[in-house]
């Protein structure tokens, strides 16, 4: 995995090829390799891998294709198609690790789309899962993690109270 992380872009055909293996420990390291150097061609297998047996496969698909922070090329798939993918993960899929990463992947957009925070909040109130319920709590008005991030006019504040850097991985989506 470490070969073909470091190979980046020349690696991307081995990899797309990878998300098809018998083995989902050899799908999600390939997964995990396009969350970080994802191309144009790879999309329309990562879009297909979401349909993965596997729980844990579907859930690092999804954030490659939606985590936008873990990127470090240029590639970036359309937000809105992405959005309306993860969003369909959250209120439909059977796996509770599916719907945790797709709750704390949408939930940095609850500002900017009232879609997503609907979503969010009936997640909050419905979803069978306590974590997932947990998580999506997080994000929605009055959650921590909403309250921290919501835009309030003032750089680095949020309700007027100054905002505080999360400890390394502790808020952040799973690599």
């Amino acid at each position: 995995m470490r070969q073909l992380m470091f190979a980046r872009s020349l690696a991307t055909r081995a990899v797309r090829m990878g998300l098809r293996h018998p083995d989902p420990a050899v799908r999600i390291a390939c997964c995990n390799i396009l969350d970080h150097h994802l191309d144009q061609a790879a999309i329309p297998d990562l879009i297909a891998t979401l349909e993965d047996e596997n729980d844990q496969v579907r859930a690092r698909a999804m954030h490659a294709l939606a985590c936008d922070r873990c990127k470090e090329g240029e590639c970036r798939p359309n937000e809105d198609e992405v959005v309306n993918m993860t969003l369909e993960m959250l209120r439909s899929d059977s796996s509770r690790r599916v719907r945790q990463e797709a709750a704390q992947l949408l939930g940095r957009l609850a500002f900017r789309c009232p879609e997503v925070c609907r979503a969010l909040e009936w997640t909050r109130d419905h979803d069978p899962d306590p974590l997932v319920r947990k998580i999506a709590r997080w994000y929605t008005p009055g959650g921590t993690i909403y309250r921290r991030l919501a835009p309030s006019g003032k750089p680095g504040t949020a309700s007027g109270k100054p905002m505080r850097r999360p400890r390394p991985g502790s808020l952040l989506p799973r690599n």
